[in-house]
C-alpha cells in the first residue's frame, strides 16, 4: 500500500485483500465525510437542490466495490485519493447527465487528473462566506459574494485549485501534490502563494470581515 495511508486504512485494506466483506464498507465510512466535502465543493451550482451529495456517494460506492480487487492488487495512489478519483468521475458523469446541452457543461473540469469538476469561484466564495442567519445578512452576503467571486476569477486556475484542495477539502501537501501531478515542494509553494494572494484580495474589500 502507499506510504500516506494511515495504519488503520492499511489494516482494513489487508482485510479487504483477504476477502473480508465488511472491510470495504468500513473503509468507505472512514472517508465518507471527506468525500462529501469534496462533492459539495465541486457540485455544479445549477444542480444544488437537485442532486444530493449522499446520492453521489452511493453511486460512487458501486464503482468502488467493482474496482476494489484491482486496487488491492495494484495500488497506484493512496486509497483516499483513489476513492476521491472515482467519486469525482461519478460527479462528472452526473454533471453531463443533468446539464447535457448547456453551453458551459464540461468547461470547468479540473486540469489535474482530468476527472473532477473544478472548484469554481462561486463555490469557493460561498465557502469563504459561510452561512447567513438573517435576511439583512443575506443581502450583505450576496453583495460580498459577487465581489469575492470577481476577485477569485482574477486568480490563476492553479491557485484556485490548490486552495480548494488544501483549504477546503483539507488534503495534506502530499495528497495535493499527488492530485495535481507536481512535486510536493511545488504544491507547498503554490499553496503559500495562493493564501497570500487570497489575503491580499480580502484586504482590498472594505467591510468584508464585518457582519
Amino acid at each position: 500500500m502507499t506510504t500516506s495511508d494511515s495504519s488503520e486504512t492499511v489494516n482494513l485494506l489487508g482485510r479487504l485483500h483477504r476477502g473480508d466483506p465488511q472491510a470495504l464498507a468500513d473503509l468507505f465510512a472512514r472517508h465518507r465525510d471527506r468525500l462529501r466535502r469534496m462533492v459539495r465543493l465541486r457540485l455544479d451550482r445549477r444542480l444544488q437542490g437537485r442532486v444530493d451529495p449522499s446520492d453521489v456517494l452511493r453511486e460512487a460506492y458501486r464503482d468502488v466495490s467493482q474496482g476494489a480487487a484491482d486496487y488491492c492488487a495494484r495500488p497506484t495512489m493512496p486509497f483516499f485519493l483513489w476513492l476521491r478519483l472515482l467519486t469525482g468521475r461519478k460527479l462528472q458523469d452526473l454533471h453531463r447527465q443533468y446539464l447535457a446541452g448547456q453551453a458551459d457543461v464540461g468547461q470547468e473540469v479540473s486540469l489535474y487528473r482530468g476527472a473532477l469538476p473544478q472548484a469554481n469561484s462561486v463555490s469557493l466564495a460561498a465557502q469563504l462566506l459561510g452561512r447567513v442567519t438573517s435576511a439583512s445578512q443575506a443581502a450583505d452576503r450576496a453583495d460580498k459574494q459577487i465581489r469575492l467571486q470577481e476577485a477569485l476569477n482574477g486568480m490563476e486556475p492553479m491557485d484556485r485549485e490548490v486552495l480548494a484542495l488544501r483549504h477546503f477539502e483539507e488534503l495534506n501537501n502530499h495528497e495535493a501534490a499527488e492530485v495535481m501531478g507536481v512535486a510536493k515542494a511545488v504544491a507547498s509553494h503554490r499553496y503559500i502563494g495562493a493564501l497570500k494572494r487570497l489575503k491580499e484580495i480580502l484586504n482590498t474589500m472594505p467591510g468584508f470581515f464585518e457582519g
